[in-house]
């Protein structure tokens, strides 16, 4: 155990063994205030980062609202692989990239186009999508947290 851990769980359980919690208004009387401990388990530090180097499949669309925009994008990122024979297999993996920051969405949304290679930095988020027949999808999204464009212009093919 931290020092850290230490003087928390000594704070934490003096409080608790005091009954001493935050004061409240006089003028609110029926307030239920609750004081959790957290083990180490429970509290335990976590991870949700990705980290994309790919080929944008299509210009960046608006959706949203006016007061919640967002900018979503398909990125396309590949792997090869060689069989014992000697062929090579590539497989594409598209991603859905979402831009929520708004300096970034706006860069976004005015400069990047189909084709250009970018390094997208974010997490990774889930949620149900309904499609227009009423169907329930399950669909993955990264949240970018930013976006380095590595060419000014998408390759001429």
């Amino acid at each position: 155990m931290t020092t850290y851990e230490r003087a928390t769980e000594t704070n934490l359980t003096s409080i608790l063994s005091r009954n001493i919690l935050p004061r409240q208004p006089a003028h609110i009387n029926k307030i239920h205030t609750s004081v959790t401990r957290f083990d180490s388990q429970n509290s335990e530090k976590t991870i949700n980062q990705v980290t994309l180097l790919g080929r944008v499949g299509a210009d960046p669309q608006k959706r949203g609202s006016a007061e919640h925009p967002v900018i979503n994008f398909p990125l396309a990122t590949h792997f090869s692989y060689k069989y014992e024979s000697g062929d090579i297999l590539q497989k594409t993996d598209w991603h859905r990239v979402s831009v929520f920051r708004p300096g970034l969405r706006d860069t976004v949304y005015k400069y990047l186009k189909k084709g250009q290679r970018v390094y997208v930095t974010g997490k990774l988020s889930y949620g149900e999508v309904k499609l227009d027949d009423g169907q329930v999808r399950t669909a993955s999204t990264v949240i970018a947290d930013d976006i380095i464009f590595f060419q000014s212009q998408p390759q001429e093919s």
